[in-house]
């Protein structure tokens, strides 16, 4: 599903104690509410006024639908009054959407002269939000709290992110990610538990030979082929005269799509050690299918490579840019330290800050018998994030570090790869140390769309473990965090 697929449920809290004519207009301007949010064209997703809920029935009849219609991504509630909160209870212990309490009320002030008892039991959401927040708190929900006038930009920016956190929660219950082999050989960090992958976090993770990716690259016709490399030729500058690899990319692009899309796939995973055969280690074509919403890891990461689909379709509609990466090599000079992110073939055209340039080049790595074809392109310069699952062995951790992209500081005429080079936050040192620490991986996704904060939100819906590395992190604030969340997590 596409993100403008999805929709929100916005349930209201109420009773019966204030009469027919309070929950009427309750009713009317939950609609109103829910309209104008629509209208504003902020929220990425559309929300669906369902219910002004009495009882506990209500409650517990709209999540048990929203908790099997596909097209819901999530709840919103807003307590325009006293809601009780033990009718809540059973809604909410069966609640398996991701949920977003709205702590807003209809009116921006208080109105002087209009301000009477009738008003009062029409309008008191700090009344109904402090007994709606006890019980999550008590139940112990996963939750997002948002709260601030309904027409504020920032509560509808902020909403924004939490919807776009949730899709891509939905979207990871769906996910299939196809593995081409196995993972690099002696790798640790690619390493991972797939069926505890697959409880928590939804992903269907599986293998297929490189053998049957070769036999329906067989299959592919010479108009099919004319047909992708007239597309390569539209969108990027071709800079090599070695039009056979690009058509050899081509033909290996045409047989992967059809693969992932008869398979449901929208993530695979290969690695340089298995191209038997094969002439070339797909390059262009992984870095056009990412191009298209696929992710893509190296090396036969599964992890990095469903992790890209997953900020893929968060960050849907924006042009910022989503990658797979990998940290290559540090600038340490006094006068500016930087990193350099690149891989051997396969970063997203996404990133690129210009019209990435298609050229071929000798791969001394893997079992290619001919040079590669590739995108080659310096990556866009602005604040961005780098992000890391890592398997700790009984749970999972998602380590994010925020970053600022830069035009690279250099050409490196001889370094025919994309590469983007990007400061670290707090400091290049104290960052890499840092991610060290966590057990950060090699692999990452690079995002200029999605946030970090929208990160921290879909850790806490899918109840695994964040660590976040920013301006204020410090090493021994940080391994405190860690040593705390040890302890927890080995309590859960």
């Amino acid at each position: 599903m596409s993100l403008k697929d999805y929709e929100f449920w916005f349930v209201v809290g109420s009773q019966f104690l204030y009469g027919p004519e309070v929950l009427e207009t309750v009713a009317g301007r939950a609609q109103e509410m829910v309209d104008k949010l629509n209208e504003s064209k902020t929220l990425p997703c559309k929300i669906v006024y369902k219910v002004t809920a009495k009882t506990n029935k209500e409650i517990t009849d709209v999540v048990k639908e929203a908790n099997y219609n596909d097209r819901c991504a999530g709840i919103i509630t807003w307590c325009h009054t006293f809601s009780p909160s033990k009718m809540w209870i059973n809604g909410f212990v069966d609640l398996r959407k991701p949920y977003c309490h709205l702590a807003t009320q209809y009116n921006v002030s208080i109105p002087n002269e209009e301000i009477d008892m009738d008003f009062m039991n029409l309008n008191q959401a700090a009344h109904g939000d402090r007994e709606h927040g006890f019980i999550a708190a008590r139940l112990r929900m996963p939750r997002k709290i948002i709260a601030g006038h309904w027409t504020d930009p920032k509560v509808r920016e902020r909403l924004a992110g939490w919807m776009r956190a949730a899709v891509g929660v939905a979207f990871s219950k769906n996910l299939k990610v196809m593995r081409f082999g196995d993972n690099m050989r002696e790798v640790a960090v690619t390493e991972g538990d797939k069926v505890e992958v697959q409880a928590k976090l939804g992903w269907q993770v599986n293998t297929w030979a490189v053998g049957d990716l070769v036999r329906e690259m067989n299959a592919v016709t010479e108009s099919e082929i004319d047909a992708l490399v007239a597309e390569y030729n539209d969108k990027y500058e071709m800079a090599t005269d070695d039009i056979a690899a690009v058509r050899y990319q081509a033909k290996e692009e045409i047989a992967i799509k059809k693969m992932l899309d008869r398979e449901g796939c929208m993530a695979f995973s290969n690695t340089f050690q298995d191209l038997y055969g094969m002439e070339q280690l797909p390059g262009l074509a992984s870095q056009h299918l990412m191009a298209q919403g696929y992710g893509y890891g190296g090396e036969g990461d599964w992890k990095v490579a469903a992790m890209t689909a997953i900020l893929k379709a968060m960050s849907e509609g924006m042009d910022g840019g989503t990658g797979f990466m990998e940290d290559y090599t540090y600038h340490l000079e006094e006068s500016g330290k930087y990193s350099l992110g690149a891989h051997m073939l396969e970063v997203c055209p996404s990133l690129a800050a210009a019209k990435p340039r298609i050229e071929t080049h000798f791969l001394g790595i893997g079992m290619n018998e001919k040079d590669p074809a590739r995108l080659v392109f310096e990556g866009k310069a602005g604040k961005a994030i780098v992000v890391s699952l890592i398997d700790m062995g009984g749970r999972l951790r998602l380590i994010c570090q925020d970053i600022e992209c830069v035009k690279p500081i250099m050409e490196m005429p001889n370094l025919p790869v994309a590469r983007v080079m990007w400061k670290a936050y707090p400091d290049l040192e104290t960052g890499l140390e840092c991610w060290i620490t966590a057990g950060g991986a090699h692999h990452t996704v690079l995002s200029h769309d999605v946030t970090a904060d929208q990160m921290r939100d879909f850790a806490k819906m899918m109840d695994i473990e964040y660590v976040h590395i920013g301006k204020d992190t410090t090493v021994e604030a940080l391994e405190q965090q860690l040593f705390l969340a040890d302890l927890a997590w080995k309590l859960k």
